[in-house]
Formats: C-alpha cells, structure tokens, sequence
C-alpha cells in the first residue's frame, strides 16, 4: 500500500472486521505482508498490573478494519511475523505503550514504524497532538472520544467498543500518506526514520532496573551511601514489581523509598511509616532491611548527582530556550521536538558539553551545533 490520496477516503470501509480465528488471521497476515504499510493499534488494560494487559490488536490496511481478538485465537505467529517483516511499515501514533504491549503479547516489537504524532511534529503541525486532533487537522474528519475509558478485555465488545477500536486504524494510512508526501518535500523523512528507529530500540532495550533510583525527585540530597541504598531499593522494587505484575507505586511508593535511603533504618519498628505498613511491612519488612544493611556498605556507591541549578545556571538555560526557540522558528517546527528540557540542563552542568543522544543525530546540525556555540559565547 503507497501513499494513500485524500481524495481516496470514501473508500475505506470503516466497519470492524472481528477476527478470531487462526486460520482467519494467517490469511489476513499473508495478504497483508504483500503491502508496503498497514496501520496498527492495540487496546489494552492496565490499572492494576505492572504489564499491559493486551485486548484488542486493530489493524487498516486503508479499504478495511480488522479487530483481531488475540484473547481467542490461539497461533498468533503470523501476527508476530508481520510486525518482523521489515518490508513493510507499521502505522502508528503515539505508540510507546502499543509497543510495549505487543511485546507483551507477542515477543516482538514492531519495525520498521511511522509514528504519526512524531511525524505531526517533525512536518511543523504540533507537538504531542493526539490522532483525533491530528486526523482533524490534516483530513478534517471528526472521531469521536466515547470510548476512551473502556473494559476492553469484556466479550463481547459492544458494538460502540468495536467501532471505536475500528477508527483507531481507519484513518492513520491518510495520515501517512499526507505526510509522508510533507517529509519527503521538506526533506525530513531521514528525521522520522532516526526517531522511529529510535523508539523501537528503547522498547527493545527497557531501562536497567539499577537506573531508576535516578527518576527520584530529591535524590539529588542524598549521599552516595543514601544513593546506594536508594539505588537497590529502587531496583529490588522494578524487579519484585515485575514478577508480581503490579504497579510500582502499589508495592512501594517513590516518597517511602526517598525517606528509607535518608534514614537507613536498621530495625522493623523504625522501618514504619506512613505508605509502609500492615500487610506491606509484615510481608517485605525483613527484606527491605537487608536491603538497606547490604547497600549502605557497598564499596562503590553512586557519584552524588547533580544539584538543580543555581540562579546562574538558570539564566544559561533561559538563553538557550530562547536560541531553541529561535531556532525553532525558523525550521517551522514546535521547540519540543528540537531539544528537551533535560538535555538542556545537561548541556548547562557539563564542564566539556558534548552533543550525545539525540542531539547527536539529525538534531546535531539544526540545534546542537548551534547551542555549543551559544555556549561558548555566553562563557566569554
């Protein structure tokens, strides 16, 4: 399937296809390997667990859309095998969580893909637009939001759910299709490619559980004996969370593991607090002291990380989201797709500032470069 023309849209049937049947599925996923592009969507759950709970998996091939019921179909390898077949893109928006949830369900990660949000973004039209907006903006049809909070692993789905899940993927082949016409005119196809590539490699790649004591807020305070204690608490409970499928903040949350590394506690009566009690401290009491013994006398506890910045520091960063946004403008991009907050921040503490990351890539030459400079400038 090309690009698809605006004026082709009367010819998609938006009408949900149910399939639930394997031998439904893998002549579907043969006729649908034959194409260059297919949009894809899950619907999943995820209140009460630490996985996605996958639903639902849509897929338009731009003429049909296909509900395909992975909760009763039993062989979903051929499913697997096309988001594998690098032959042909998948069509997505926003779809850090479908990806994770595909992994979930399948074992595999979509690749190549076109994120249509990110392609909104890179084409000028907004940043972190929603499909809705983004099918609004570029094909002026309006889809409906009833369904946004729904049971999506109920069967039967009622007929709102299915034509909901339906309009998921019936437009993104338009959206493709527009845009990628856009990326190729402005020459920023290579732009989308890097930053899709990119997302599928994180999914990949999921964060160490030894790195998410640096998403604490405050933990900049601790010492590098607290930060160790920090740092295995926080990794005990990605790892505990994960083999009990429960959200994280359920098991332990962020403040309470914050207080424990400050305080080191070395007895279950001064372990308590509020946020660790009951059942919760009965049960991971003794662990979490081990825990917090074993670390604190590590040999090689983390490097304190760095403060927020002082009012000096502060007013480097205001200049250089000025050059961003500057520079922004005169690319006809939104400043968020250019440059994060974060990096930013990174850029101001460094002694030797390096372009790494993302503003390693395409972004190197269109404001990379041109923030070292400024930098240098402002240091003089």
């Amino acid at each position: 399937m090309g690009p698809i023309n605006t004026s082709e849209k009367q010819l998609v049937d938006t009408t949900p296809i149910w399939v639930d049947s394997d031998a439904q599925l893998a002549d579907l996923c043969e006729r649908w390997r034959t194409q260059s592009a297919v949009a894809l969507d899950t619907e999943f759950m995820r209140s009460r667990t630490f996985y996605p709970q996958p639903a639902l998996v849509q897929v338009g091939d731009g003429k049909h859309c296909y509900l395909i019921d992975n909760l009763a179909i039993e062989n979903l390898a051929p499913l697997k095998d096309l988001l594998q077949d690098t032959r042909v893109v998948k069509i997505m928006h926003s779809c850090s969580e479908d990806l994770e949830t595909l992994d979930r369900l399948l074992g595999a990660i979509p690749d190549p893909i076109f994120d249509t949000q990110i392609a909104a973004a890179i084409t000028g039209l907004g940043a972190g637009l929603g499909y809705a907006a983004t099918v609004s903006q570029l094909l002026q049809v309006d889809l409906p939001k009833s369904e946004t909070r729904s049971d999506w692993l109920q069967r039967p789905l009622s007929d709102s759910q299915k034509n909901y899940a339906a309009l998921d993927v019936a437009w993104l082949p338009f959206v493709y299709g527009i845009q990628l016409k856009q990326l190729r005119e402005q020459g920023r196809l290579d732009w989308l490619r890097e930053d899709c590539a990119a997302m599928v490699e994180a999914a990949r790649r999921p964060e160490p559980p030894e790195q998410y004591y640096l998403k604490v807020k405050g933990a900049w305070r601790l010492r590098p004996n607290q930060l160790a204690v920090l740092q295995d608490l926080c990794a005990w409970r990605e790892r505990e969370a994960r083999a009990r499928n429960m959200p994280r903040n359920h098991l332990l949350k962020e403040n309470v593991c914050l207080a424990l590394a400050q305080n080191m506690p070395k007895y279950l009566a001064t372990l308590a607090q509020p946020g660790l009690e009951g059942k919760t401290l009965r049960r991971y009491g003794d662990t979490l002291l081990e825990i917090i013994a074993g670390a604190a006398e590590r040999e090689d506890p983390p490097a304190r990380l760095p403060q927020p910045l002082n009012r000096e520091q502060g007013e480097v960063l205001k200049l250089l989201r000025k050059k961003v946004n500057e520079l922004a403008e005169a690319e006809g991009l939104p400043p968020e797709i250019l440059v994060r907050k974060k990096e930013l921040e990174v850029l101001v503490l460094a002694r030797q500032p390096e372009l790494e990351g993302r503003l390693g890539g395409w972004r190197r030459a269109v404001v990379g470069e041109p923030l070292l400079q400024e930098l240098k400038e402002l240091k003089r």
